[in-house]
């Protein structure tokens, strides 16, 4: 019998397993609504957030650190895991909000993690950590993931890369418009 966490899978009625490429909009909205009913679920639904607007890896995510956000000027500095060149994105109105948000509710830290000194603060150096300041790990990262997407009433497992393919095709399809 097959591991049902080795892959994202849904069943039908006629008990056959398919396999989920992607979330759609509707399902990530949904997700971030469950996350936000988490302890830190403002931090969550911004990194559901986040990953789902620049089709993030779930590693690339995790390692957002606050000097690649620049929010006077709305851009997003990724740096691409897996040989992929590191690449300047826009930030849309509702991630600067959450961004803003995340930033002014972070806990000052004085832990071995935190860097940034804002207003005699320390804050932490990435974006998503811990409430001790020490960042968040990629498993952490997909178990919040998969717990949220079961709160959201899934029938299915969610995985990280579900945010990830939406945007992979909406891309394509563009790039093939415009040649």
């Amino acid at each position: 019998m097959e591991d049902p966490h080795s892959q994202s899978q849904v069943s039908n009625p006629g008990n056959v397993l398919l396999d989920r490429g992607s979330l759609s909009e509707r399902e990530v909205e949904l997700l971030m609504e469950a996350a936000r009913q988490h302890r830190w679920g403002h931090r969550d639904a911004t990194a559901i957030l986040v990953a789902y607007q620049h089709g993030l890896r779930a590693a690339e995510l995790v390692a957002l650190r606050w000097d690649d956000i620049d929010l006077t000027t709305g851009r997003l500095r990724i740096r691409r895991s897996k040989g992929g060149a590191a690449k300047a994105h826009a930030i849309s109105a509702p991630e600067s909000l959450a961004l803003r948000r995340l930033r002014d509710e972070a806990a000052p830290s004085r832990h071995v993690f935190a860097r940034h000194v804002f207003a005699r603060h320390v804050f932490a150096l990435h974006v998503f950590a811990s409430e001790h300041g020490a960042p968040f790990r990629v498993t952490g990262y997909e178990r919040m993931i998969a717990r949220t997407g079961a709160e959201a009433g899934f029938g299915f497992v969610v995985r990280s890369h579900m945010l990830r393919r939406d945007l992979a095709v909406e891309r394509s399809v563009e790039l093939n418009t415009r040649q």
